[in-house]
């Protein structure tokens, strides 16, 4: 009896790190405030890291989400899993809500597919001088 129940034990931890093996961790390494620029561009940088060997890395488009438009990134330099890009930021606005999404071919039977990976929701609050 126990060892049936350590099977199913086992069988069910390994099927739920199965599932979770390819999920993305987003780590937004902007600050979460920022002093009001001139130009009304805010700097935003983030870092993705995944377990998903079968990605091209060399297809990811990044983009960053405010509302519905979107902003595009550029990776950072000497580092593959970095990237970084400009919000703007009318005059007037305080906070601002955004995500990060990655769109991106991977390798699969048959040829590669399009798929994408989004970040929670992160808040810039824009601060006065």
């Amino acid at each position: 009896m126990l060892i049936a129940m350590l099977k199913n034990l086992f069988a069910a931890a390994l099927a739920i790190a199965l599932l979770t093996g390819c999920n993305a961790t987003f780590t937004n390494l902007t600050p979460k405030q920022q002093v009001r620029s001139p130009d009304g561009l805010y700097p935003v940088e983030v870092s993705l890291n995944t377990r998903r060997d079968t990605i091209r890395w060399d297809t990811m488009d990044p983009k960053i989400v405010v509302g519905e438009k979107s902003y595009p990134m550029r990776q950072t330099k000497l580092m593959k899993n970095r990237w970084e890009g400009l919000v703007p930021v009318p005059p007037g606005t305080n906070i601002v809500y955004y995500n990060y999404r990655f769109d991106f071919l991977y390798n699969d039977f048959g040829g590669p597919k399009r798929d994408n990976m989004v970040s929670d929701t992160y808040r810039l609050l824009i601060l006065e001088e």
